[in-house]
């Protein structure tokens, strides 16, 4: 049995626009954050570049790859949220099953989560 969908059709088309245009964003800053080289090819050339300063590269490194890691991320929840819209699973929450209101998908189409339940899991990974 479906669950009626408390999204218009209107409001489903423009989520998926939005996210789409994130993909898009997200998949350009990653591609101009690592020169268009895959992950290990961009750490190496980071490191390698200048062998004399390897502290000053390691530090450099460190953000350049935890900076790969926030997109790479961000991008994996726009890809999970797309796939959830194609079904009936989009704009619930994935912990208690109630409806993501518009106004929230509006500012964050990844939403996975309705906010009590975004912000008791927040608070639990922060002890």
């Amino acid at each position: 049995m479906s669950t009626p969908q408390h999204l218009t059709t209107g409001q489903r088309v423009w989520l998926e626009s939005e996210l789409l245009a994130r993909q898009g964003r997200l998949d350009g800053q990653l591609a101009v954050h690592q020169e268009g080289q895959s992950r290990v090819e961009h750490a190496y050339a980071v490191l390698a570049v200048d062998e004399e300063s390897a502290g000053r590269h390691a530090m450099d490194r460190e953000v350049d790859m935890t900076l790969s890691d926030l997109e790479v991320s961000a991008l994996g929840a726009v890809s999970r949220a797309l796939r959830r819209l194609r079904s009936d699973a989009y704009g619930r929450c994935v912990d208690c099953g109630a409806a993501i209101p518009f106004d929230r998908l509006r500012a964050e189409p990844q939403a996975e989560r309705c906010v009590p339940c975004a912000q008791r899991q927040e608070r639990q990974h922060a002890r």
